[in-house]
């Protein structure tokens, strides 16, 4: 005859019941604090009024019309998107060769170097902006794409490289010595083989990047120039100002952008499973 568990010993049948309602209203609770404010924010984006104020007033598409035709807006989004492409481009690279060299390879310094790599990503953003801001003064180098792009790589690139060494921590190591007997060159191994083993890994890192590209300010702030605005500065620029239905609309479309994403994301998963 099977035991009672713990829980039903603690918890008799009417008593379980009872929990069950009480985790499933806290867990309910927990997500109407969480996308309440998100669905607020919905709405709100057809709001119909010229007033700086939230009371309803009508629906409309007008500021979705004034975000298509916000020239500012549009431009600091084209900025944003292309330096968040080359950072992630970098990153990956970057990510990738070092994770499998410090893995790869033993130095006398490696714990160290991991450490070092490591820093930028619990590093306070104001340091590391501040830190790279004086760093370009002494380099003399213009404030601009180029120091964006730099300052985004120093802190994106170490989340790939964990990613990429967590993966390669449970590598069978045998793959690399099975492609060097059949006559593959170290570079060849590592491209045809380590990598396609690696490519999860690198996709979640190469996300993460983009993402943490993309939606970075502080450290943007402090080391973009005067025709280098990206989103995040242009929307926090309007939002200093008052209430700007604009801003709402934009959080509309790349949110339901976001689910359209994560809904193809998971199609093609599904798809690949069935192949």
């Amino acid at each position: 005859m099977n035991k009672p568990s713990i829980l039903m010993r603690l918890f008799p049948a009417s008593g379980l019941k009872i929990l069950n309602w009480g985790l499933a209203a806290w867990t309910a609770v927990v997500l109407v604090f969480l996308y309440l404010p998100i669905l607020v924010l919905i709405v709100y984006s057809f709001n119909d009024t010229t007033k700086k104020t939230i009371s309803w007033e009508g629906f409309t598409f007008r500021w979705y019309v004034d975000l298509v035709n916000n020239s500012t807006m549009i431009s600091a989004l084209k900025n944003s998107l292309i330096i968040a492409s080359i950072t992630t481009v970098a990153s990956v690279i970057i990510g990738t060769v070092g994770a499998w060299l410090l893995h790869r390879y033993q130095y006398r310094f490696s714990k160290l170097i991991q450490t070092l790599v490591c820093i930028p990503m619990i590093m306070p953003e104001i340091i590391m902006g501040i830190s790279l801001l004086i760093f370009f003064i002494v380099l003399h180098m213009e404030l601009g794409f180029v120091t964006v792009i730099i300052a985004h790589i120093t802190f994106c690139f170490p989340f790939v490289l964990v990613a990429v060494q967590a993966r390669l921590h449970g590598l069978d190591p045998a793959l690399e010595e099975a492609a060097l007997d059949l006559g593959a060159r170290p570079l060849q191994a590592f491209w045809l083989v380590i990598v396609p083993c690696l490519r999860p890994a690198i996709v979640s890192g190469a996300l993460m990047a983009f993402t943490l590209s993309l939606d970075e300010i502080i450290v943007t702030f402090f080391t973009t120039g005067p025709g280098t605005r990206t989103l995040p500065i242009e929307i926090y620029g309007k939002a200093r100002v008052g209430l700007d239905y604009t801003l709402n609309a934009l959080s509309t479309v790349f949110f339901l952008g976001t689910i359209a994403f994560v809904l193809f994301s998971e199609y093609l998963r599904k798809l690949s499973a069935r192949k």
